[in-house]
């Protein structure tokens, strides 16, 4: 374990916190875009595990720290108004205890990667299974709600989208998984090596997560590293852009189970696109690698 890398994932869940969630992942996603295509270019490129994916910007640390962050802010301290708000820098709250649980919370996130890949080698992706570990704890010990939520309505739960959700959503699988296998493939064939490629999915993760930069000035734009990262994983690893696209569909009607199942009827936030991330990549090196 690198203790420098530890010790600085306790500035980056509190840099979280104080940006905001959404806000810290945008610049995820910049800096993804970059070095992804330095990457591609042949560079070597170290920000990208350092800074990116690191104790700086890392999802499992500044995003994941904010959401805690701001649950502890909601919930407990009442301080902000919606334990679920994702959009809002902390900052502007005025409230130190708020930084330091951030700050807190981009520690475990750092300890959760680690036993995931150093401990338990899981091959799924990393930030993603740590996000959601840390917003569960953060559920648990913030929430009265449990883990699926506490649903006080009349009659029976839905837990699955309306027809109209559902068939939009293939659409936007459809679509999105179209688009990023189509150019895989036509890179690969104008002769892109497999070993650069593998930057592939980052860049595509790092266009959808700054895509969100909308969704922070509030146009309704989809959602959708959950549906590119897997894709484009996807699509490297078996060549077939069909695969790619079919994963691209699944993802995006996993993401509205999810999104019923663990963060409906809740006082905090669990981030339905980590989880269909870190579930999808399971299931996709099982199989591929």
């Amino acid at each position: 374990m690198n203790i420098y890398a530890l010790i600085a994932a306790f500035g980056g869940g509190a840099l979280g916190a104080l940006l905001g969630s959404i806000p810290a992942f945008i610049l995820t996603g910049i800096l993804a875009v970059v070095g992804g295509i330095l990457g591609l270019a042949g560079i070597a490129e170290p920000t990208v595990g350092n800074i990116t994916f690191g104790s700086f910007l890392g999802p499992h640390i500044a995003f994941a720290a904010g959401v805690a962050a701001a649950a502890f802010a909601g919930n407990k301290r009442k301080t902000l108004s919606n334990a679920n708000d994702v959009l809002t820098p902390l900052y502007s709250i005025n409230d130190y205890t708020v930084i330091l649980v951030g700050g807190l919370f981009g520690v475990i996130g750092f300890l959760c990667h680690y036993v995931y890949g150093a401990v338990l080698n899981f091959k799924t992706d990393l930030p993603a299974i740590s996000v959601f570990t840390v917003l569960m704890i953060s559920r648990l010990v913030f929430g009265k709600t449990g883990p699926v939520g506490k649903y006080t309505g009349a009659g029976k739960r839905d837990w699955l989208p309306d027809t109209k959700t559902l068939v939009n959503h293939i659409v936007l699988g459809l679509t999105v998984g179209i688009v990023v296998s189509g150019i895989a493939i036509s890179m690969v064939n104008s002769g892109v090596s497999p070993k650069v490629m593998s930057m592939y999915p980052i860049v595509c993760f790092g266009i959808s997560a700054t895509s969100l930069i909308f969704l922070q000035t509030g146009f309704g734009v989809p959602v959708t590293h959950h549906i590119t990262l897997p894709a484009a994983a996807a699509t490297v690893m078996t060549g077939n852009i069909f695969i790619g696209v079919c994963v691209g569909i699944a993802c995006a009607i996993a993401w509205l189970i999810a999104g019923k199942v663990i963060n409906s009827y809740c006082d905090t936030y669990i981030d339905p696109p980590a989880t269909v991330i870190f579930i999808s990549m399971f299931i996709i090196n099982a199989m591929f690698i």
